[in-house]
């Protein structure tokens, strides 16, 4: 049976074998001290995964830009004009603890050692979240990261800026830390060749009425990729992370999660369990997941948080 699973889907299924068979050993020498500094918290990342899946996936993503770029040479040609060349915009969707940042951050890393194409910047959406204040006014502070508690218009206007050309845009930045936008930073973006835009609902299309606008996040994507996972497997994930948070980064005096550090362990772990049920749960089933078909490329992640398939979207 062919690894690749056909069939009447816009996709084409491809086994974990059958995929890993695709990578180009050309750049992995270049990361091996590079692995700890791109592992999430709680997410195993090992030299296979990057071998077997990430490779292939920044190969195949490096012929896209690739392309792009000599379309602008094309249109050039054609107009006798010179045509300021735009970022090469990926955006990364998929739940909470599935293990976004991750993938984003080896893409990042990869993509940069490609020749053609060394600045790649990473933006995450974390910063376009309302700050804590205005999120208390609307009522929206336990809604963080559905939909209605990102200032849609201020990423619009950024990834807009983006692909007008504009040399020099900047991206709010978010503290996790502080559990809310920090008013004073600012991650500022020049001439980048790729951005790579992580988010949980970047892929969301949203409901049309005559007070919204008719340009999307996803619009401005020129790839898009959703790292999935079974439910109660990103549950799991969650609570691990959780327990984990509360030994380390919870003992921080100035974390806005403080209050959780000393829970006794039964307790924490029903009080991630609530967050999660009450929180992140719904905002996956209600929010993230139905977006998952809008993506051209499917990281499908087994209950080891290992990737077990890739579905691409057909041409």
């Amino acid at each position: 049976m062919s690894p690749y699973a056909k069939g009447y889907t816009p996709y084409l299924r491809i086994e974990r074998s059958a995929w890993a068979e695709l990578k180009d050993d050309e750049i992995l020498h270049l990361l091996d001290k590079d692995i700890d500094s791109m592992r999430a918290l709680n997410e195993p990342l090992t030299q296979q995964e990057i071998t077997q899946i990430y490779l292939p996936l920044s190969r195949l993503l490096n012929f896209y830009v690739t392309a792009s770029q000599e379309l602008y040479a094309v249109t050039d040609r054609f107009l006798h004009a010179s045509i300021t060349k735009v970022p090469f915009i990926i955006g990364i969707a998929g739940s909470v603890a599935v293990g976004k940042s991750t993938t984003a951050r080896v893409l990042q890393r990869l993509l940069s050692l490609w020749p053609g194409h060394p600045r790649v910047e990473l933006v995450t959406t974390d910063g376009f979240l309302y700050p804590n204040k205005i999120l208390e006014q609307k009522g929206l502070l336990n809604r963080k990261g559905f939909p209605e508690s990102y200032d849609a218009r201020k990423l619009i206007r950024f990834l807009a800026d983006l692909k007008s050309g504009k040399p020099r845009v900047a991206a709010p930045v978010y503290s996790h830390l502080y559990y809310d936008v920090l008013k004073a930073e600012e991650h500022w973006i020049e001439h980048p060749d790729i951005v790579i835009l992580e988010g949980i609902n970047v892929l969301q299309g949203g409901k049309q009425t005559e007070k919204t606008s008719n340009v999307f996040v996803s619009d401005f994507f020129d790839f898009s990729i959703y790292v999935d996972a079974a439910a109660q497997h990103i549950e799991h994930w969650y609570i691990e992370r959780f327990e984990t948070l509360k030994e380390t980064a919870f003992r921080n005096p100035q974390s806005y999660f403080h209050r959780f550090a000393h829970l006794p362990p039964e307790k924490s772990r029903a009080m991630a369990q609530k967050i999660w049920q009450e929180i992140n749960q719904p905002n996956l089933v209600e929010n993230i997941l139905p977006t998952r078909s809008r993506a051209k490329l499917i990281l499908k992640k087994g209950q080891d948080h290992f990737v077990q398939e890739v579905w691409l979207r057909k041409l």
